[in-house]
């Protein structure tokens, strides 16, 4: 019997048959009571069978005492009022309870509980493929009241790793967490921080990055870092900007080395994938392989969105992205730029500029705005481009079109573009006798770094300490009007 009664029971009505026996018996009593009474006083055996009576109803209760102190019913000595005992809390589905909530399993707050500050942290460990290795491990992490959001498992070909997402109170450190795993059998345990965004479940957050990839080819990239964390990511084409074959190119399935995986690329060439704090799992290199052969079956595309803005002159040009299919039009406006133009933008003999666009317009190596006039000559780009862990920004304006804040927008706009992928920061090379560069990036208001080599200047400007801005840098002082249409 347990110790805690349930309102259903204790609610219980008494039915009509327990009524009924309770009178009958009251009857059959004054019956009987009646016989005695009668065969006492008029019977010669009287005395007798009073004295008999008299003995069997002390034998009588002195049985039901005895049997009463035997099976007593009584709550347990430590709990001498009589109260129930709360039920034990358990981690269950939809019942758990947040530690520092002070929230009971049965969602109710309890006074005796206050709030304690909590931490997100992402942890992986590797366990036996055994029954009770993962209980062990919940059971370890529940006695320092942490909760777990989401769980994970990566089968390997020897045990199996454990991914989780836990709340834990804020004075646990992570140290301390990666021991008590330890003992419970988890080994080359990883933890880090965690912040809100890793609360959305993980086939949600598959799916967003699969459409993030539909719509542009140049989400590759991002979509692989934001699959598998911090990773460096470099994409190698199977022809250099010199057209030679550089022999870079992987087999269809893909290989994973532990730290490395390697993917073919579907615009030809290799996607190399780098994260040497913490091996990649197969679940991992099946789930970047689906996302490269989404983007393979798709074929190249772009967002095909675009700005018209008009001039203070009162000319009007369209800004919108640009790819490969472009390049026929970029190398007209190399032929129009100037020696000294070209030589600003590519650093290098001019002769090699019309090679640079091939690689440049590729969308897995970044994003690519034009501008162009109403008639649909192009005018100007500007490149983000993805350079391992670091971001890079170009631009290159035709010379008639120069000293009309072309160059600021496009910027802008690609700041912002880095900011919506995550990037911590931008930079640019250029030329310490590129005022017109200098003074673009200066507009931003951001914090800069400047870094001076042989008279190359390379200005880097942080993005992650200013948060993400809710206009855009470009808008605040910019000299063009848009035009809806």
């Amino acid at each position: 019997m347990t110790d805690v009664t349930s309102a259903k029971s204790a609610r219980r009505p008494h039915h009509w048959r327990r009524d009924l026996i309770e009178l009958a018996a009251l009857f059959t009593a004054v019956v009987v009571a009646d016989t005695i009474a009668k065969t006492v006083v008029r019977g010669a055996e009287g005395p007798y069978m009073l004295v008999f009576s008299a003995i069997a109803l002390i034998a009588t209760a002195t049985f039901h005492t005895w049997w009463a102190r035997r099976h007593s019913h009584a709550p347990p000595a430590s709990d001498p009022a009589g109260t129930a005992s709360p039920l034990p809390t358990t981690a269950h589905a939809g019942t758990s309870t947040a530690p520092g909530t002070g929230v009971a399993a049965s969602g109710e707050r309890t006074d005796s509980e206050e709030p304690v500050e909590t931490v997100l942290w992402r942890m992986r460990t590797t366990v036996r493929d055994a029954p009770g290795s993962l209980a062990a491990l919940c059971t370890a992490l529940a006695r320092h009241e942490v909760d777990i959001l989401t769980l994970q498992t990566h089968p390997l070909a020897e045990g199996t790793v454990d991914e989780f997402l836990l709340r834990a109170p804020a004075p646990l450190q992570a140290n301390q967490l990666t021991r008590e795993i330890a003992a419970a059998g988890g080994s080359s345990t990883w933890i880090e921080r965690a912040d809100a965004h890793d609360l959305v479940d993980t086939p949600t957050r598959l799916l967003g990055l699969a459409t993030r990839t539909a719509l542009d080819a140049a989400e590759l990239p991002l979509a692989l870092r934001q699959l598998l964390g911090r990773c460096t990511i470099h994409s190698l084409p199977a022809v250099s900007l010199s057209g030679r074959p550089t022999g870079e190119t992987a087999p269809v399935e893909g290989v994973l080395e532990e730290t490395v995986m390697r993917l073919r690329d579907p615009s030809g060439g290799a996607i190399t994938i780098e994260r040497p704090y913490l091996p990649f799992t197969p679940t991992e290199f099946a789930r970047a392989r689906a996302l490269v052969e989404l983007d393979a079956r798709l074929g190249p595309r772009v967002p095909r969105s675009q700005d018209v803005l008009t001039l203070p002159e009162g000319n009007e040009i369209t800004v919108r992205r640009a790819d490969q299919r472009d390049v026929a039009a970029a190398r007209a406006m190399h032929d129009r730029c100037s020696a000294r133009t070209l030589g600003m933008r590519y650093h290098g003999p001019v002769s090699d500029a019309d090679r640079y666009l091939n690689h440049l317009l590729s969308p897995r190596f970044g994003r690519t705005l034009a501008v162009q006039t109403t008639s649909g000559r192009l005018v100007a780009l500007g490149h983000l481009l993805w350079d391992g862990d670091e971001t890079e920004v170009a631009l290159m304006v035709e010379d008639d079109w120069q000293r009309r804040g072309i160059g600021s927008e496009l910027l802008g706009r690609l700041v912002a573009m880095a900011e919506e992928a995550g990037c911590e920061s931008v930079y640019a090379v250029t030329q310490s006798s590129n005022t017109a560069m200098v003074a673009a990036m200066r507009a931003l208001n951001l914090p800069l770094d400047y870094q001076i080599e042989e008279g190359t200047l390379v200005i880097t400007a942080r993005l992650a300490a200013t948060g993400r801005p809710s206009r855009r840098p470009h808008e605040e002082h910019a000299p063009f009007q848009r035009v809806e249409r």
